[in-house]
């Protein structure tokens, strides 16, 4: 870990997407081996990536945030909660956007079937950019001293992150299959819709470095889309098969994430 630990903090975000990356192309692998996923392992899946992704959202970024505010004098809850709920806006101005127009597309016949698998891919395209981002603002928040901030944190962060892309990967290659395309086809564009993650990820980690005084409000807009991602997409996706695995699912997530950031941090 002291390799990692002594990276320039670009690299670090980049590796660390790279493997998010990673996780959503094993995911969309899926499509060469089967026509459909056990639901309730992914909703298992789903509700242990909430409970990493609440937990990170408060120590990896919103509690660190905080400590900055008060660190670099300004009112100490002011930019946490302008941040927090501006990323939470974010996301879910996205999605209303992408549901409308996932909407209006609904009824089209099946020659404009390319067409709703681009719609496809662009939903899941645009859920990964503050994924990302968050990944990238959380790196950078530690080589630029915020008090809190950790590598463990920042690494279980993207671990979480990863696991859930598993089953995006997996919702984009398994349809385009069902379209018609071939294996080949379907996973490329499966992998490919995470690829945005590494880019979005190098931007967050440049905008820390280069902009501390607005670090706070980063770090909290990251927590607000992390939360927003969870509530609006994992949670309720989790509990359809069964909520009691969900529901243990997500305790252990967040204890994990909670006893790694806190007690090894």
């Amino acid at each position: 870990m002291n390799w990692f630990e002594n990276l320039n903090p670009v690299l670090q975000a980049f590796i660390a997407t790279t493997f998010t990356w990673g996780i959503t192309a094993l995911g969309s692998l899926v499509v060469c081996f089967f026509k459909n996923v056990n639901k309730k392992v992914l909703n298992t899946i789903l509700g242990f990536s909430a409970g990493v992704m609440i937990a990170a959202s408060f120590w990896s970024l919103l509690s660190p945030a905080i400590d900055l505010s008060e660190e670099l004098g300004y009112i100490v809850w002011m930019l946490p909660t302008a941040g927090f709920i501006v990323g939470g806006l974010f996301v879910l101005l996205s999605d209303k956007f992408l549901d409308r127009v996932l909407k209006n597309n609904r009824n089209l016949r099946s020659a404009d079937s390319l067409k709703r698998c681009i719609l496809l891919i662009s939903a899941i395209t645009i859920h990964n950019i503050p994924e990302g981002m968050a990944i990238g603002v959380a790196f950078g928040g530690i080589a630029s001293g915020v008090p809190g901030m950790t590598v463990i944190g920042a690494v279980m962060l993207a671990i979480g992150i990863g696991i859930q892309n598993f089953p995006e990967g997996a919702a984009v290659s398994l349809p385009l299959r069902n379209e018609g395309f071939s294996r080949f086809k379907s996973f490329m564009f499966g992998q490919a819709s995470a690829l945005v993650e590494p880019v979005s990820a190098v931007i967050g980690v440049v905008l820390v470095l280069s902009i501390r005084s607005v670090l706070p409000f980063l770090l909290s807009f990251a927590a607000g889309a992390m939360i927003a991602v969870a509530a609006r997409e994992l949670l309720p996706e989790s509990v359809k098969e069964n909520k009691n695995l969900a529901t243990l699912g997500l305790i252990f997530g967040f204890t994990i994430m909670m006893v790694l950031d806190v007690a090894l941090g």
